[in-house]
């Protein structure tokens, strides 16, 4: 499916001319010895009824490692010849054959059939014996049957041929509409699920030509996912599961290609064509959702997608922040002539899902990265509760954090989901009125609430400046919060600006909540991104990276942060209002058997509205110690120039900044 024996030749050719494959080789030669070696009894495993509940060791490893086995002694076979790679990796390929149950336990009916299906899914879903785990384990040994296949005795060709036909292929041929993933085309499951059903069947072409339907509807299912790339790029369930999505598709995209001669070529989707590289670049650091914002993707990944759509920002991308593998797929598709252009506009507006990047460099640590979301509350799958949300990333830590994501318990994608700090309001950088939260629009067996969420009004980008200005009020029921518009300034390099104008009733209480990112207590998901920002240089070492020390420290009219080495000051500024500034922290404990208590950290500033319409800014300014504090303190202000007109002005480094909003029929925008 990847390679002929007539083109065997050139990937010797590519191992023993480039030192770079050889290298890959060598690894892959070593862990054939050890494969070839190593005692090898097959075990019988039954995933473990609540895998998300408890930690079951063995499984997971043995599952890993036979895949491991079939993978790499099967293409050791083929560059090398020698029949003992094929013989020991034909016992790999019949012990995943072997495996009672492909399904993830997490996904059958008594665990995951009260989950809140997402976009484009009815909420009467019963069937769940084909998931992305079986998918997964389809695909490789789809791959390996191809390339064991002349080694192969009959008896063991139909071994491996009932497996992939049982076990997946007949689970889903001619019964796509009782599964849920088959239609929901904005989620990753969609993707994993079609490409690892494509490409099974055409591992089984050669016996079973009347697959060729199963083929003819994994190209269809995965076009239909590419069609929701978002125009430049985007995709609502954040770059983790985009990278999820394009990173199970691309062997079947390939195999595909090869064998209808380019016929069928989903390399040439409009969206993966134009943008399939954009999110992983513009995208670093806006961790928001489910996701993740560190550098994504594979090498070879990448390779494959850059040498089809010949992308040099996505070469840059590549170059700059993703590492040479080890892996078969890094010698079949390897590096390309395709040039790395760095892109001369570093921030991004991705309309689609409404997310905003702002920032100088991808590289300059003393510069400030804004990552702002706004978008839509239709994502039950992976989203949260976070419209007009952002995130500050300064020096490779995020000083205004996303808190991430809780692990996976059994209950997170129900109706509960909410329940947890971590996908609710309440754990995000927005506004409160009277504690009134954000609106849940799809819950269980309810219809759906259309349209909650709100849209990014304005979006501007120039050397010295970029802003943003977000309208998140249909997020909220609006019984307290009656309208909130957010403008986020970055004052290029590292100067920020965030203006909230909030409409309620007189006497209100308003909250602006913030989480900071440093003088806290770390969690899996702060050194995920903190490793993931690469803001220093390219090639840094991330184990030297530490999320341990800084100061997080609350006063009478600012807040200090500090991650030990620099420092940055919070300062807010409010319009005809007294305000003051509460530290607290909200506990999430996910249910799960060794589950800790987490603490998470968050400072707001607290205003009673004394009119309809309540100003709150807030200026963020980097400061090189404590002392200098007070002088800026001093500088900051808020004025109203006329009825149509704020100013706010600061002094800091020497410099005097000032930033004019001008009131239009909707509300305050920056003026130019």
């Amino acid at each position: 499916m990847f390679f002929t024996n007539e083109e065997k030749p050139l990937l010797l050719e590519r191992i023993n001319q480039n030192p770079k494959y050889k290298k890959v080789m060598e690894v892959l030669l070593a862990k054939g010895h050890r494969f070839l070696r190593m005692p090898f009894e097959p075990k019988i495993i039954r995933e473990p009824q609540h895998p998300r509940f408890g930690t079951y060791e063995g499984v997971t490893e043995y599952t890993a490692e036979i895949v491991d086995g079939a993978l790499t002694l099967s293409f050791l076979y083929q560059i090398t010849g020698n029949v003992e790679y094929a013989k020991r990796g034909i016992e790999f390929a019949i012990a995943i054959s072997d495996l009672p149950e492909w399904v993830n336990a997490a996904h059958k009916f008594d665990i995951i059939y009260p989950r809140v299906w997402p976009w484009n899914v009815p909420d009467d879903q019963v069937v769940f014996s084909f998931d992305i785990h079986a998918a997964e384990k389809a695909a490789p040994l789809a791959i390996a049957y191809d390339w064991l296949y002349p080694a192969l005795s009959k008896s063991e060709r139909d071994k491996i041929r009932s497996a992939l036909l049982e076990k997946a292929i007949t689970k889903v041929r001619g019964n796509y509409e009782f599964f849920w993933w088959s239609t929901s085309y904005r989620c990753n499951w969609a993707a994993v699920c079609y490409s690892g059903l494509g490409l099974t069947a055409l591992s089984l072409l050669k016996d079973n030509p009347q697959l060729i339907d199963v083929v003819a509807d994994a190209y269809n299912g995965d076009k239909l996912v590419f069609d929701q790339i978002g125009i430049d790029g985007g995709w609502q369930e954040g770059r983790g599961y985009f990278h999820k999505t394009l990173y199970e598709s691309v062997q079947f995209m390939d195999a595909l290609k090869r064998l209808t001669k380019g016929k069928y070529n989903l390399f040439h989707h409009e969206k993966i064509k134009n943008h399939s590289t954009d999110f992983f670049l513009y995208g670093l650091t806006a961790n928001f959702g489910d996701s993740h914002g560190e550098p994504v993707g594979s090498s070879y990944m990448l390779n494959k997608y850059i040498e089809e759509t010949k992308n040099s920002i996505g070469a840059w991308y590549k170059e700059k922040f993703i590492k040479d593998g080890s892996d078969i797929f890094d010698i079949i598709w390897p590096a390309n002539n395709v040039e790395p252009i760095e892109p001369v506009q570093k921030s991004k507006y991705f309309r689609t899902i409404n997310w905003a990047m702002m920032r100088s460099d991808f590289f300059d640590p003393s510069s400030v990265t804004i990552a702002a979301k706004a978008g839509y509350n239709d994502d039950p799958h992976h989203g949260h509760l976070d419209i007009g949300h952002f995130i500050l990333t300064w020096h490779g830590r995020p000083f205004i954090k996303d808190i991430g994501r809780m692990s996976y318990d059994e209950l997170y994608f129900n109706n509960d989901r909410y329940d947890y700090v971590y996908g609710s309001s309440l754990g995000h950088n927005v506004i409160f009125v009277n504690d009134e939260e954000q609106i849940i629009a799809k819950r269980k067996n309810e219809p759906w609430k259309e349209k909650v969420g709100g849209d990014i009004l304005d979006f501007r980008t120039n050397e010295k400046r970029d802003y943003v200005l977000m309208d998140p009020t249909h997020a909220y029921p609006n019984k307290e919060l009656k309208k909130w518009r957010r403008n986020i300034i970055l004052e290029k390099p590292a100067v920020t600006v965030v203006l909230d104008e909030v409409s309620s009733e007189k006497g209100a209480e308003i909250k602006a909540r913030f989480f900071p990112g440093v003088g806290v207590e770390s969690d899996f998901s702060e050194r995920t991104l903190a490793h993931a920002m690469l803001l220093t240089s390219p090639g840094t070492d991330l184990s030297t990276l530490s999320m341990s020390g800084g100061e997080f420290e609350v006063n009478k009219d600012y807040v200090f942060l500090s991650d030990g080495k620099h420092n940055m000051v919070v300062i807010p500024v409010v319009l005809e209002n007294d305000f003051t500034i509460v530290q607290d922290e909200i506990p999430n404990v996910s249910v799960t058997a060794e589950e800790r208590i987490v603490m998470l950290s968050y400072f707001e500033t607290v205003i009673k509205a004394k009119s309809n319409t309540s100003i709150i800014a807030t200026v963020f300014v980097p400061v090189d110690n404590k002392q200098d504090i007070e002088n800026i303190i001093r500088t900051a202000k808020i004025t109203k120039n006329n009825s149509n007109e704020i100013e706010i002005s600061i002094d800091a480094a020497s410099k005097n900044y000032k930033w004019i909003f001008e009131k239009g029929k909707e509300g305050f925008i920056l003026k130019d």
